[in-house]
């Protein structure tokens, strides 16, 4: 199938997309892709029997995904986990334990907002039923209020990494997230390395005993996307990619960015 095409990130209602996991999987139909992976943050509540049963339904190949919140030098790193399986013991008490931290973390964030004369009540936060709560909803909370003008204007103010609404709260590693997707049975792959602009830093993310590396992103020309496939290939790293698809929270189109059926059936599926 030579026209064969996978969008390998990508996010439900599960933690911070709007479309339903089922409503993607008919998305993914609708823009003609082949495949797709579900990358919800820190949880694999996508994965039920039905959506499985949809996608076969619709011809579309799936491949388990997650996208894992970590943390180096006190800033965040994502990590993707492609085709862990869902029956790990080992894997879903990972993933329940980072949900742990990230209340914590999310609980640290409204403290420091209520300082600064913001209230938002956990119970406010709690009640946006979905699977993985963080930044995204704290912000749309905040502008519900009228505390910020928009979504933008909150991470660029308060939210994001090193604001002074920010908090720390990860406490596993790439490394360690690394182990516990490959003991699951899956791939890790760095997401997004062209977020990382500290040269040095970077090349510490990079030291880690990855497995791929996302190389197309998004709306990402490919004149940048064109050395992160160089890389992969001088290490032998499978090389990745995808939409980083939010509904209608970001401005990307699902299979913007994808990959073909070589690396799909001999790299990711189990």
């Amino acid at each position: 199938m030579s026209d064969f095409r996978a969008d390998l990130h990508c996010h439900s209602t599960c933690s911070d997309g709007s479309d339903a996991p089922l409503e993607l999987v008919k998305e993914a139909k609708k823009r003609a892709l082949h495949g797709l992976s579900i990358t919800d943050h820190d949880t694999a509540a996508a994965y039920t029997p039905e959506l499985f049963a949809q996608a076969e339904a619709l011809s579309l190949r799936i491949v388990t995904g997650v996208e894992i919140s970590t943390e180096l030098e006190g800033l965040s790193v994502h990590i993707l986990g492609y085709g862990y399986d869902l029956h790990s013991l080992s894997f879903s008490t990972f993933l329940q334990d980072i949900q742990k931290q990230r209340a914590e973390r999310n609980r640290s964030i409204l403290k420091k907002l209520a300082n600064r004369n913001m209230s938002i009540a956990e119970e406010e936060l709690l009640a946006t039923e979905t699977k993985t709560i963080g930044r995204p909803h704290i912000a749309a909370l905040m502008v519900k209020k009228g505390y910020v003008s928009s979504v933008q204007q909150a991470f660029d103010w308060f939210l994001k990494d090193g604001a002074p609404c920010d908090a720390s709260g990860f406490q596993h590693t790439p490394q360690e997230a690394i182990k516990q997707i490959q003991q699951g049975g899956g791939k890790a792959i760095l997401a997004h390395p062209h977020f990382y602009k500290r040269e040095a830093y970077l090349k510490k993310i990079l030291s880690c005993s990855f497995d791929g590396i996302e190389c197309y992103y998004a709306s990402l020309p490919l004149v940048l996307e064109l050395p992160w496939v160089h890389l992969a290939k001088d290490r032998g790293w499978i090389v990745t990619g995808g939409s980083d698809y939010h509904g209608v929270f970001k401005n990307i189109l699902l299979g913007s960015s994808w990959l073909g059926l070589d690396i799909f059936n001999t790299s990711l599926v189990r």
